[in-house]
């Protein structure tokens, strides 16, 4: 092997030339252009403060830059820089003293970079008479191997050691960006310590990627991925924008979140540095955390519940990786009792790996996971955990964890705070409760009557599968039992809000497919489809979800409401739905199914121009006079008094009767109230109602009555009546000038009827027709009456007259 050796000196003042410095001496094989790559590589500056005219000893501490760079012809430059006694007005020179190594040879001895800085082959002076260095054929380490007093620099930089490992990681990978790492120390030493640290954790491909200087004081122009710094020159790195790791300062309060850079600090605070080498030896990412927390974890390392997890994964996905004794220190090392800050991800990891073993290993092997498990899902409140099989407890160790949790797993579930305890919890405590052979035969009505409205509660809150689903389901598979006794609650829970059971039975599919009757739950489940396959047509709808129960609503009445409630939910049927309801089943079973009252809501929900809602009313009032009553009741008469108002006699004091319902009935529905109205003042405006009930109605002076009257006599069906029929012109006067002192409503009222209604009338028809009304008013009221009448008319037609005459006039 022949390495070329170079040899640099700063320039002295008054030098020719005005550059930093000049080959002394250069190898064979060395051109001019690696030259000019190598010069910024091998520079000097003295750090801030330094003696102008140091003594020796002074000389000896100044920092030195040991160097390992790649050139761009794919070669290597192994070198270091030191400060050197000068002469005249340069008191101190520095000399660089370097190895040209070509592309693709190793380093002598196939070693590392790090381990030449402190060769004894590196001198602080240019051959004599700068006569031509020889190729060196071995690079010497220096007097100590690279790894010696490595564990006692890694414990003293404990603080810093997982943040500069993840950064030099990073910084070794081969497409390292973003400038180089400074790592600031008071002794150019300690960053070559930390070079070696990183010689030692990192695979040999990343450790000779890493190009280093352990000093310059220029950190941002290097081309070098890790540089070494003074702390005086930390401000700059930082204002470069580059990693810099001041570890002569305050300790860092911020960890890494780079799990393995963590577990490699361990591993060094716990002086084992050789299993790295060994974790290498095991398959997959060589940065993964998992291998290595492997064998930390076997070789007593204390780690974290992240690396702990880790750990766990790894080998759970790779359990043939591992021999038995392996598995076994690994086991031991998880499952130790002096561990107390275990999460969640820890024990889903060990659930995994517990799973992954489970088969492969004896079960005294496993054991250990198994209890750890079950001690958390009962204890720790862990819902996701994957549970060992139930024969993983046979033998004393299962009857050992069965005396201990066994009464914690009863006293939890016999507590009433059932309804307040996550579903998952529950679900976990009766299948762990399986699984250790506990007895809860007699706890098991309360624990699903409380369970029941909990699925729903939980369920209802989130879209999707609610994430409870998989271990109800492994539940329900496991326990006959438990599957029985909760589809049962759920079924009797379902007519109380079917909506809510059906939209869990589309998230949950439970499994109601034996020979439990169920009958609610069958709606519930049948309701989706029928509304795909039936669309609007809800009665349609409702025949098929009250078929899928399989009972009668005459032999089971609740099923009625069930299916009510699914088809209809929080709205009212129609009219029309309301009455096949109440025909498809006897009042009876709507009394004992509650939903008579929907019936109730259809009648008064109905627009006003629904013709059947009168006679809905009316039918409601005879099926359930015990159950109707209140303002309901009062609602219904008063549609069933419009029914009697339009289709037949009503009692005597039918104006005075709307008037007593709508105020019981208040707050009462417009489409109702509209409809009583426009029913009881048609009927006023008829022409053979009762006077008795117009005089009611009058000096009744209900504002809002009144002006319904109003509005229909100006409806174009009464204004047609007043021009075509002179006997009902003459009823008409004569009533809207029958009450002069009534109330000031009714006053104003036929005033304007007269005026805006009557007299148009009037003014439209023959002098015969003319006649004939004064002649009806004469004879149905009084001579008076009829002088009345012409006077009004002729006010009218003198009206008209004076009008004409005022036109000419201003025509003239």
């Amino acid at each position: 092997m022949s390495l070329a050796q170079v040899h640099y000196i700063s320039a002295a003042p008054g030098d020719a030339e005005k550059t930093a410095g000049r080959f002394t001496a250069v190898g064979p094989g060395v051109s001019q252009a690696l030259l000019a790559e190598i010069e910024p590589l091998v520079g000097y500056a003295l750090p801030d403060g330094a003696s102008h005219r140091p003594a020796d000893a002074e000389l000896r501490s100044l920092p030195q830059a040991f160097t390992y760079a790649a050139l761009s012809d794919g070669s290597r430059l192994v070198g270091r820089t030191a400060p050197a006694r000068g002469e005249g007005p340069a008191p101190v020179r520095f000399h660089a003293h370097a190895v040209h190594i070509p592309s693709g040879v190793p380093l002598p001895g196939d070693r590392l970079p790090v381990e030449a800085w402190r060769s004894p082959h590196w001198v602080s002076v240019t051959p004599v008479g700068g006569m031509l260095p020889d190729p060196l054929g071995a690079l010497p380490p220096g007097p100590a191997p690279v790894r010696e007093g490595l564990d006692d620099f890694a414990v003293s930089r404990g603080p810093w050691l997982a943040a500069v490992l993840a950064d030099l990681r990073r910084a070794s990978e081969e497409a390292a960006a973003g400038g180089p790492v400074v790592l600031v120390e008071r002794q150019n030493a300690d960053v070559a310590r930390w070079l070696g640290l990183a010689a030692v954790t990192l695979p040999r491909e990343s450790a000779e990627r890493l190009t280093f200087t352990t000093y310059t004081r220029r950190p941002g122009s290097s081309a070098l991925r890790v540089v070494g710094a003074l702390p005086e020159d930390a401000a700059v790195a930082r204002e470069a924008g580059l990693r810099v790791h001041v570890c002569a300062d305050r300790p860092p309060v911020d960890g890494t979140p780079d799990m393995w850079a963590r577990t490699a600090a361990r591993v060094w605070r716990s002086r084992a540095p050789e299993l790295f080498q060994e974790a290498r030896e095991l398959p997959g990412d060589p940065f993964a955390a998992g291998p290595l927390a492997v064998i930390a974890l076997c070789n007593g390392v204390a780690l974290g519940p992240e690396e702990r997890a880790a750990a766990a994964g790894w080998a759970a996905e790779r359990p043939y990786a591992l021999d038995a004794e392996r598995i076994g220190r690994l086991v031991e090392a998880l499952a130790s009792p002096g561990i107390d800050d275990r999460t969640g991800s820890e024990f889903d990891s060990v659930g995994r790996l517990f799973g992954a073993l489970d088969g492969r290993c004896p079960a005294s092997v496993t054991a250990p996971l198994a209890a750890m498990l079950v001690t958390e899902a009962v204890r720790g409140g862990n819902g996701s955990l994957e549970l060992p099989r139930r024969d993983a407890f046979v033998g004393p160790d299962g009857e050992a964890i069965a005396g201990v949790l066994g009464p914690e797993i009863l006293t939890e579930l016999e507590s009433g705070a059932g309804g307040a305890r996550p579903v998952a919890r529950t679900v976990q405590l009766l299948r762990v409760a399986r699984l250790l052979g506990v007895n809860g035969t007699e706890l098991l009505p309360g624990v699903v009557d409380r369970l029941a409205p909990a699925l729903l509660a939980e369920a209802s809150g989130e879209p999707g599968p609610p994430a409870f689903a998989p271990a109800l389901l492994e539940l329900l598979d496991e326990q006959f039992d438990v599957r029985t006794a909760l589809l049962g609650a759920l079924d009797r829970t379902a007519p109380e809000d079917p909506g809510a059971v059906a939209r869990f039975l589309e998230r949950v599919a439970l499994p109601f497919t034996g020979t439990q009757a169920l009958p609610h739950l069958r709606m519930c489940a049948e309701v989706p489809g029928a509304m795909t396959t039936l669309g609007r047509d809800r009665t349609a709808v409702w025949h098929r979800v009250l078929r899928a129960a399989g009972l009668s609503p005459f032999a089971e009445p609740l099923v009625l409401r069930t299916a009510v409630g699914l088809v209809w939910e929080d709205r009212a049927p129609t009219v029309e739905e309301a009455r096949m309801l109440l025909e498809a089943a006897t009042s009876d079973a709507h009394r004992a199914a509650g939903t008579w009252a929907r019936l109730v809501d259809a009648a008064l929900g109905a627009p006003a121009d629904t013709e059947d809602a009168t006679a809905l009313a009316h039918d409601l009032l005879q099926a359930f006079p015990q159950e109707i009553g209140g303002r309901e009741r009062a609602a219904l008469q008063l549609l069933d008094l419009c029914r009697d108002l339009r289709t037949g006699a009503p009692e005597p004091g039918w104006a005075e009767q709307v008037r007593t319902l709508r105020d019981r009935a208040e707050p009462l529905e417009p489409a109702v109230q509209e409809r009583a109205f426009t029913a009881l003042v048609e009927r006023l405006l008829a022409p053979d109602r009762p006077g008795a009930e117009l005089y009611d109605f009058v000096r009744s002076d209900d504002a809002e009555l009144i002006a319904a009257y109003d509005r229909a006599a100006r409806s174009e069906p009464t204004r047609a009546r007043l021009r075509t029929r002179p006997a009902y012109a003459a009823d008409c006067f004569t009533h809207w000038t029958a009450h002069p002192h009534a109330g000031a409503a009714w006053t104003t009222t036929a005033a304007a009827l007269l005026d805006e209604v009557l007299r148009p009338a009037v003014r439209a028809m023959t002098a015969e027709a003319v006649a004939e009304v004064e002649e009806t008013v004469g004879r149905t009221g009084s001579s008076g009456r009829a002088v009345a009448f012409r006077d009004w008319n002729r006010s009218s037609a003198l009206g008209r007259l004076g009008r004409r005459i005022a036109g000419r006039v201003r025509r003239g």
